[in-house]
């Protein structure tokens, strides 16, 4: 059973300003001195990573598609473990659902989930009277959800606001706080990083980043009546609820033998992945240490296997090609055999190079970045077994790049699924492909990759070569790009 004081954040749409809101709020319940937890519904790292910024611990992912339904108030509860209070960002619209399947994955099914009160963001900019029937129409919609009160966002002036104010008063909607135009979005200092930086700011702790974050909280401060979000949280029943833990999910583990080093690409406090995978690999009896491609120059003491999680952002070409070091460490990992992993731009960093510049050469294939976005949930099978599964494992995942590869496959594909070629590389202990998996999902990844990095013998160093075995041609295109959403 779970007691902890939580809300949604939603809106009737992306672009209303849910994030930023989301932010400011945890930062200003945090200044109070109260322990906070973040957590963002659906699969997206960025959001996610600011959210744990602002509480300060890890911001978690609750995904239904990626772990099944079944965790996800498990999860809520493990994460929320010691705070005093959750904020949990919604994606897109209230009743929205990537996918189309809004009786599973939207954020109203979510917060039903969680029994959970929703806290609503509205754009008012071009909005008078109106927003009276918007909001009663998204209350009435589904009487399961519980739309405890709402917050104006782009407020255009003092009469602006109280014609808002009495329109809302006129359904018995609760107004918990007015922000006017550009308080959320400003320019120059004290805006939040551009997304095209993904959770660097965040993993390198950047000033900018937490600059852009402490100003929200000041701005919620100011202008939300933070007092009722927190009675509304506290108001929110108990959650039938165990917290999930890796050590039960993954059951009688056999801890004998040395504890293998495996590097999660990530800093300290965040990483580029979702935080379950580290905690999966404790419990299977590794030792995680972080690795920053970004900064790190060498690969940690007796690394065994490698991890790099798909939050690693495209526009960081130029740094990875410099890291010259690592890289050719990375490659002697994997050319011994040892487990790596790598997911999103993990598999472009293998690759030979990216727009012309050099990366690991771990794999014989060319990167690019187009103006093609590929987005979505697939439901996978492994075509070949790796450290990462079994060959016929079903596994769901998710693609997030505008980035290439050519070919798309190799003589040993990773993964295919219905109406799509065959993508990625096994290769030795190599499992690299553009498709994300959220390990809480599925967490017998951890065991295995475990095992087969207590099985292969910890390399000794040797001389990078240039020859790598060559994949197979496969056809030159990709997926078709779906509209870009934001989640």
């Amino acid at each position: 059973m779970t007691t902890i004081p939580r809300v949604v954040v939603s809106a009737p749409s992306s672009g209303h300003g849910k994030t930023a809101v989301s932010l400011g709020l945890l930062a200003a319940l945090a200044s109070r001195g109260l322990r906070c937890a973040g957590f963002k519904i659906g699969p997206d790292h960025i959001d996610a990573a600011y959210l744990g910024l602002a509480s300060g611990r890890p911001g978690r992912n609750l995904d239904p598609r990626l772990v099944g339904g079944h965790r996800v108030g498990p999860l809520f509860a493990h994460g929320a473990i010691g705070a005093d209070i959750a904020v949990v960002e919604g994606t897109m619209g209230l009743y929205d659902g990537l996918t189309g399947r809004t009786d599973v994955e939207s954020t109203a099914q979510v917060a039903g989930v969680l029994r959970a009160p929703v806290v609503f963001v509205v754009d008012v900019a071009a909005m008078g009277q109106s927003v009276a029937a918007l909001v009663h129409g998204f209350r009435a919609y589904d009487e399961v959800v519980w739309l405890g009160g709402v917050i104006l966002n782009r407020v255009g002036s003092d009469r602006h606001e109280q014609l808002l104010r009495e329109a809302l008063d006129d359904i018995g909607v609760p107004v918990f706080g007015a922000l006017r135009r550009g308080a959320l979005v400003p320019a120059g200092p004290g805006a939040v990083p551009a997304r095209t930086h993904g959770p660097v700011p965040v993993v390198h702790h950047s000033l900018e980043a937490v600059r852009a974050v402490r100003r929200l909280g000041e701005v919620v401060h100011d202008t939300v009546d933070v007092d009722r979000v927190l009675s509304l949280a506290q108001s929110a029943p108990p959650l039938a609820a165990e917290p999930w833990s890796p050590a039960a999910e993954l059951g009688m583990v056999d801890h004998a033998g040395p504890r293998p080093v495996v590097a999660v690409a990530g800093g300290p406090s965040s990483g580029y992945g979702y935080a379950e995978t580290s905690e999966l690999l404790r419990a299977a009896g590794a030792e995680v240490v972080p690795l920053d491609p970004l900064r790190d120059e060498s690969l940690p003491a007796g690394t065994a296997a490698l991890v790099l999680g798909g939050g690693l952002p495209e526009s960081y070409a130029e740094e990875l090609a410099a890291n010259e070091r690592l890289s050719r460490q990375v490659a002697d990992l994997a050319r011994a055999g040892q487990p790596v992993i790598a997911e999103g731009v993990g598999l472009v960093w293998l690759s030979r190079e990216l727009d012309g510049r050099p990366m690991c050469g771990v794999l014989d294939t060319a990167a690019r970045v187009t103006d093609l976005l590929v987005i979505g949930y697939r439901e996978a099978t492994a075509q070949t077994s790796s450290p990462l599964a079994a060959a016929g494992a079903r596994l769901v995942g998710y693609k997030h790049h505008r980035t290439q590869v050519l070919p798309r496959a190799g003589v040993s594909p990773a993964w295919a699924w219905p109406g799509g070629q065959p993508e990625g590389f096994v290769w030795r202990g190599v499992h690299a492909s553009f498709l994300n998996l959220h390990w809480a999902g599925a967490p017998e990844i951890a065991v295995r990759l475990v095992a087969a990095a207590r099985q292969t013998a910890i390399p000794a160093p040797v001389p990078v070569s240039p020859a790598v075995p060559p994949a197979i041609p496969a056809p030159a295109h990709d997926e078709p790009a779906t509209e870009a959403l934001e989640l």
